[in-house]
């Protein structure tokens, strides 16, 4: 069975880097377009990303204030797949945020989920240091060209 094991260490507190997983307004700056609402124990939301045209429904399955995020979502093909984010304190000012999410079997349509989303929560990471500790949107024009014509 395949699952998706990231993480990435960011010079914030874990109650800041908490905030801007689950509050849309923050997430506009690194992760999506638009969202339905602030993410929520037991609430379903919706996220749009810039690059596609679709919104993606979102499934809060539970939330430990500065420690958990874990939902669901469609992360393949009608395969509804769980995604836990958890923040483990390095220090007062330095979080550990380590993504997991899955699993699927290690057949054509695993590999091609594993490959794309293991590339899109590495992109989340490093779009959510970039904006929690310089202040930058990396995604901003990053998918242009994913647009349809």
């Amino acid at each position: 069975m395949l699952e998706i094991k990231t993480a990435l260490q960011i010079a914030k507190p874990k109650a800041e880097v908490f905030e801007a997983i689950i509050d849309p307004e923050k997430m506009k700056h690194y992760f999506i377009a638009e969202s339905s609402g602030m993410m929520e124990e037991g609430k379903s939301i919706s996220w749009k990303f810039a690059e596609f045209d679709e919104y993606v429904p979102v499934d809060v399955v539970q939330l430990v204030p500065n420690e958990l995020i874990s939902f669901e979502w469609e992360g393949a093909a009608e395969k509804t797949l769980q995604v836990e984010i958890s923040l483990t304190e390095v220090s007062k000012t330095s979080t550990l945020v380590k993504i997991t999410e899955g699993k699927l079997e290690a057949n054509e349509m695993g590999l091609q989920w594993f490959g794309g989303n293991t590339e899109g929560w590495a992109n989340f990471l490093a779009c959510l240091k970039a904006y929690l500790e310089f202040g930058i949107n990396l995604r901003k024009g990053g998918f242009d060209f994913m647009k349809k014509s």
